[in-house]
């Protein structure tokens, strides 16, 4: 098994507090309402397992994801993604890591880490971390857009 990292910052006017109660503490409720692909997101056992099921016809069914940090005084939050159609047969997990702080005049940077763990031999290509950081950055940039039309959610 390997572990390939990449690293990512992306900064927007949203404040931190804001971003981090709306991507990570409300994340259950809010992804589906804006990401009409999203059928639920379904906690399991003691709330660890998160399991984001996704509506008929789409290319993925589900996402499973276990939670390991969610630190709301350090805006820091931490989960591996354990199961899905992403996977496929070459990841055994993806691991992130994310901390949201304070930028500019009231907006925020979001830093990630992750982290692909591939099974075997198999080296992950660049384009294959690209298209999921391409899905990560629209459901940010989705969040992103309806906190700054709503400024008193999540305020």
């Amino acid at each position: 098994m390997g572990v390939t990292s990449y690293t990512h910052e992306t900064t927007t006017p949203v404040a931190p507090t804001r971003l981090f109660k709306a991507l990570v503490v409300d994340s259950d409720n809010l992804i589906p309402k804006l990401m009409p692909q999203v059928k639920n997101i379904e906690a399991e056992g003691d709330g660890s397992i998160k399991k984001m099921n996704f509506v008929e016809g789409s290319p993925i069914k589900y996402l499973k994801h276990k939670i390991h940090v969610v630190d709301d005084k350090n805006l820091v939050t931490k989960y591996s993604m354990i199961e899905g159609d992403v996977l496929g047969d070459k990841l055994e997990s993806i691991s992130y890591d994310l901390k949201f702080e304070a930028h500019g005049n009231g907006g925020c940077v979001c830093k990630s880490i992750t982290e692909y763990h591939t099974k075997g031999d198999y080296v992950l290509k660049d384009e294959e971390h690209n298209e999921g950081q391409k899905q990560g950055m629209e459901l940010f940039k989705i969040v992103e857009a309806y906190l700054l039309a709503n400024p008193s959610v999540y305020a």
